[in-house]
């Protein structure tokens, strides 16, 4: 599985994109214009570089998302997992929950992630 990291830069842009897919490369221009205060230049500079990561593309002229942000967001937690606690989800559960004291709905919220994984 290829490392999907971003900048906090690239993340506002990675969600721009996210948010209002599929857009045009100049209306995503001009939505960074408004949003983030760039220039062109700076918009497709950071086009360029989060397409070659493969997260997106921009097909004649259409940017769309290669990974939806759900699937981006799953790769992120499980290479944190993976590089902080050696890929042991109970050390990062424990590790998480050392400090304070889960509450009974996250408690039923985790149980049934845990029975659905078992039905997969």
């Amino acid at each position: 599985m290829a490392e999907y990291k971003l900048g906090e830069v690239e993340m506002r842009f990675a969600n721009l994109i996210w948010e209002n897919e599929p857009l045009s490369s100049g209306n995503l221009v001009k939505l960074c214009e408004k949003e983030l205060d760039w220039k062109k230049s700076t918009t497709y500079t950071i086009l360029r570089r989060v397409c070659d990561r493969g997260l997106f593309q921009n097909e004649s002229g259409i940017v769309t998302s290669l990974v939806s942000r759900e699937e981006f967001d799953a790769m992120q937690s499980r290479q944190f997992v993976e590089e902080s606690f050696g890929g042991s989800l109970p050390k990062f559960l424990a590790a998480f929950t050392s400090r304070s004291k889960l509450s009974e709905k996250e408690i039923k919220e985790l149980q049934e992630i845990i029975d659905q994984s078992r039905n997969k």
